[in-house]
C-alpha cells in the first residue's frame, strides 16, 4: 500500500521545510510514503527546497495556473507513480500532520473513496466572525448541491483512494475543494468526514483575497458545476420559475376577460412571452440532460485510459527499479 502527500505550492520556499518536517514518516496500514511536491510557477527557491529536503518527486508547472490545476497535476502524477491512497495538503503547514492516520483510515477500511478533513470552522479562532459564517453558509450550499454532508467543504486535508482519483476531473481555475465534492456526490463515492486539527497560521490565504472575490469565485465555481452534472434540475427550475408568473399574468386576464372588463392585451402579450420562455429554458434542459449522458460516457472512457495509462506507468517504474 502506497501513500503519496502531495503539496501544491506556489513561492512556500519559507514555509514549506515545516511542513515537510512534520509529515509521518511511516503510519499504520502503509507499506512506504512518498512526498510528491507541485511547483506551479514559482518564483523563489520553492523547488530548491524541496529537493534538499529529500522529496522524491517535484514537478514544476512552467507558470502560475492556480491552485486547481496544480491539484490535478498532482492527482496525475501521483497515480503514475503508483499511489493507492493520496492524501493532500497545503503548504503553509496549516493543517497538523499528525492527523494524518485518522484521515487515511476510512479509506484503509473500505469505508471510504474520499475524505474530508473538517477543521471545525464555525469554532475556529484564526477565523473571523464573517469568515466563519461564510464557511459554514458555503459549505451548506456544496451539501445541497452534491447531496453530502460536509461542513468543511474548503477543507484542502483530504484522502483520495485511487479509484476516486481515477475518476475525479478538476476543470476549474480557481479551486478544487468545491467541484471534486459535488462530483464525488453526483458520482455516489463513499465520502467520510474526520476531525482533524490545524496549527497556528503561518501567512493570509491566497485564495480569499477579499470576501467579494472569495464569494464570485465560490459561487460560480458551485453553480458551473451543478449544472454541469445536475443540468434537468437546473434548467426544470429555471423554467418554472419563468412559467409560473406567465401562467399567473394570464389567469389574471382570463379573469377580466370574463368580468367583461375590456383591454388589458399587454398581460396576454407578457404572458405568452414568459410561458414560451420557460418552455423554451425547459427544453435547453432537456438537451442538456442529453449531453450530460454522454459526458458520462466519456468520462468512462478516460477512467479507463488513466486506469490503463497509470498501470502502464507502474509497470515501468517496477522495470526501472528492478
Amino acid at each position: 500500500m502506497k501513500l503519496i502527500i502531495q503539496i501544491p505550492c506556489f513561492n512556500e520556499e519559507q514555509t514549506l521545510p515545516a511542513t515537510l518536517a512534520a509529515l509521518p514518516r511511516a503510519l499504520p496500514g502503509v507499506d512506504s510514503i512518498e512526498v510528491l511536491v507541485i511547483d506551479d510557477g514559482s518564483h523563489d527557491g520553492t523547488a530548491a527546497v524541496a529537493r534538499a529536503a529529500g522529496v522524491k518527486h517535484v514537478i514544476g508547472l512552467p507558470r502560475n495556473v492556480g491552485l486547481a490545476r496544480a491539484f490535478a497535476a498532482g492527482l496525475e502524477t501521483s497515480l503514475r507513480v503508483g499511489a493507492d491512497i493520496i492524501v493532500n495538503t497545503d503548504a503553509d503547514n496549516q493543517y497538523y500532520a499528525g492527523d494524518m492516520a485518522a484521515l487515511i483510515a476510512p479509506i484503509l477500511e473500505g469505508r471510504a473513496e474520499l475524505v474530508i478533513g473538517d477543521r471545525g470552522v464555525k469554532n475556529l479562532a484564526e477565523f473571523s466572525p464573517l469568515k466563519r459564517w461564510l464557511q459554514g453558509a458555503g459549505s451548506w450550499v456544496v451539501g445541497q448541491a452534491s447531496g453530502l454532508v460536509v461542513p468543511d467543504a474548503t477543507s484542502g486535508f483530504r484522502a483520495i483512494s485511487r479509484r476516486a482519483a481515477l475518476r475525479l476531473l478538476v476543470l476549474s481555475d480557481y479551486s478544487h475543494t468545491l467541484e471534486t465534492l459535488i462530483q464525488a456526490g453526483a458520482r455516489h463515492m463513499a465520502v467520510v468526514v474526520v476531525p482533524v486539527r490545524t496549527n497556528p497560521a503561518t501567512r493570509p490565504s491566497r485564495l480569499m483575497r477579499s470576501t467579494p472575490h472569495y464569494l464570485a469565485q465560490s459561487g460560480a465555481t458551485i453553480v458551473r458545476a451543478y449544472a454541469m452534472y445536475q443540468p434537468l434540475k437546473v434548467f426544470t427550475v429555471l423554467g418554472a420559475l419563468i412559467t409560473l408568473p406567465g401562467v399567473l399574468i394570464g389567469l389574471r386576464y382570463l379573469i377580466f376577460f370574463f368580468g367583461r372588463e375590456p383591454g388589458h392585451l399587454q398581460s396576454v402579450v407578457l404572458s405568452a412571452i414568459l410561458i414560451i420562455v420557460g418552455f423554451q429554458v425547459g427544453l435547453i434542459g432537456l438537451i442538456a440532460d442529453l449531453i450530460a449522458f454522454n459526458r458520462k460516457i466519456l468520462e468512462e472512457m478516460l477512467y479507463r485510459v488513466r486506469l490503463l495509462e497509470s498501470t502502464q506507468s507502474e509497470t515501468e517504474l517496477e522495470i526501472e527499479n528492478s
